[in-house]
């Protein structure tokens, strides 16, 4: 009975572990810092997690599908950049479109060769990683990128404005998710990103065309990296070069954290919205205790580990395998 016992906490906490941490850091930073749960603080995280969430959702559709996309943080900072540039080339009506265009060439290139060719992700997507940031350079000509008159254009409203008192980002990434999320979980193509992450080979066997289906899920991400570029570029109004380092970590950070497997096949779009609000209120309250900005990534990286143990134990039932 005690063995029964302690499998069944053991199952518990490798599917629940990052549920139960994240109320535990709940609790110890209400406690520590009453700043944490005023209004205008998690309002404030919200919104500021908008983007990363944005992000977030397309790669929930990569990793669903059995494949990893590190290159989104690049092709965020080269989308930010490109339709910044264009803004005042073309006007922002010929400008977001344009910037959509290119941003889904560059995720149509990398599901070309993830896909069809069956190349690694991970070393396809490292490598566009940095071949995108060399892109932006050459673009921008190694500079920072404003709008000239920032009164006289209504670019603004996608990272400014507000829709019935809810900040704009948020609308965009509400909107998105359930749009995704319906996609994902009610349509056929939805269906096949799960059969392919679960079991590439025996999915091409039922009839599903796996690298289509691949192709398509970098589409996806790259939309939505197209996106959050586009609400970046308007809250801000100018962009570094280098808007969207380390954002890679970050995104996968919260779609591990929403549950979506490593090895493909489980996930949920909802899942990963939970996913981004807990990485993005731990960091708050992480601020908040005085916790210098860029340790963060040593915490992004221990949660990165902590969710991949959890996502491993889970599978096989309990926390720890005994050394033979």
């Amino acid at each position: 009975m005690a063995e029964l016992t302690k499998q069944g906490l053991g199952r518990f906490f490798a599917r629940q572990g990052i549920l139960v941490a994240f109320v535990v850091f709940m609790i110890v930073f209400a406690l520590a810092t009453p700043r944490f749960i005023d209004i205008d603080n998690i309002a404030g995280v919200v919104r500021s997690s908008a983007i990363l969430g944005v992000m977030a959702l397309g790669v929930t559709f990569v990793v669903i599908g059995g494949n990893l996309d590190l290159s989104v943080g690049s092709m965020m900072s080269f989308s930010t950049i490109v339709v910044l540039d264009l803004h005042d080339k073309l006007g922002p009506a010929l400008a977001i479109p344009a910037m959509f265009g290119l941003t889904l060439c560059l995720g149509a290139f990398i599901g070309f060769l993830v896909g069809y060719l069956k190349l690694n992700s991970l070393i396809v997507t490292l490598g566009m990683l940095s071949a995108i940031h060399g892109l932006t350079l050459t673009w921008s000509g190694g500079k920072n990128m404003d709008i000239a008159d920032k009164d006289a254009t209504w670019f603004g409203v996608f990272g400014q404005g507000y829709v019935a008192g809810v900040p704009s980002p948020i609308v965009i990434f509400a909107l998105l998710a359930l749009v995704l999320g319906v996609i994902l979980s009610r349509t056929p193509f939805g269906r096949k990103v799960y059969a392919v992450g679960g079991n590439g080979t025996a999915a091409t066997f039922s009839g599903i065309p796996r690298a289509r289906v691949v192709f398509m899920t970098y589409l996806v991400s790259a939309f939505c990296v197209a996106t959050a570029g586009l609400i970046q570029a308007s809250r801000s109004m100018g962009s570094q070069n280098t808007v969207g380092q380390g954002l890679e970590l970050e995104v996968l950070a919260a779609v591990i954290l929403g549950g979506a497997s490593l090895l493909g096949g489980a996930g949920t779009v909802f899942k990963t919205v939970i996913g981004v609000l807990i990485l993005g209120f731990i960091q708050n309250g992480l601020l908040l205790m005085g916790l210098a900005f860029y340790a963060q990534y040593v915490v992004t990286w221990v949660i990165i580990i902590l969710a991949v143990w959890l996502d491993i134990a889970a599978k096989r039932g309990r926390l720890w395998s005994p050394i033979a």
